[in-house]
């Protein structure tokens, strides 16, 4: 199934919920709150999801939320199968240390759509060195900055003044002067602040 590149404001409508995928999810112009229905003509006439529904609905959500492929889901999921604990945490766990979600939480992107493209054009160091891939895991302790020379673009000067008066997850850490942040720890489910239930997406892959 190839990435989906439609608009990213009908998903939030789908959904029912913010799921951050643009910068103005956050601002007045959300179309959630202006067209807070689903998209389509009929979309008040939908029948009741049934339990299969509601499960593939939440894995679908934590796809478009992370911007995943079905394959590289799945691939995410096979891994947390086979790590010690819940499996479902074990899933938003791995999604979180994503290279290209670190770089959202920190608040050097408003979406992880952002977010990935900054990785992907190279803006984004780990550890001092330019990562490109925004599938790349992080470690405990990695240091993310941007590529030395950033500081000339005109986003990185309006984001530095919009990052003050963001707030980080208690597993980063953001040098608000220098803007670097650092992997304190692995995250743990009250730190991810998602509105997926894990419990479902396990269910649905269980069957």
């Amino acid at each position: 199934m190839a990435r989906y590149i439609g608009p990213a404001c009908k998903l939030c409508r789908r959904f029912g919920e913010k799921l951050g995928l643009r910068a103005r999810c956050w601002g007045p112009k959300c179309a959630l709150e202006r067209r807070p229905g689903p998209p389509g003509q009929h979309a008040v006439r939908r029948r009741k999801l049934s339990e299969r529904g509601l499960q593939l609905r939440e894995k679908q959500k934590a796809r478009y939320s992370y911007g995943l492929l079905e394959r590289q889901f799945r691939r995410y999921f096979q891994r947390a199968m086979q790590r010690a604990g819940i499996t479902g945490e074990n899933l938003l766990q791995l999604l979180e240390l994503r290279l290209d979600n670190v770089v959202y939480r920190l608040g050097f992107a408003g979406s992880r759509r952002q977010a990935r493209q900054w990785v992907r054009h190279g803006f984004i160091t780990v550890n001092g060195r330019v990562t490109n891939i925004p599938s790349f895991e992080v470690k405990v302790g990695n240091v993310i900055a941007w590529k030395e020379g950033s500081s000339n673009l005109e986003y990185y000067q309006m984001m530095a003044e919009e990052i003050k008066n963001k707030a980080v997850p208690s597993w980063l850490e953001l040098d608000m002067e220098n803007l670097r942040g650092r992997v304190l720890a692995f995250p743990a489910r009250e730190d991810i602040e998602v509105t997926i239930d894990e419990h479902e997406i396990v269910a649905y892959y269980s069957r």
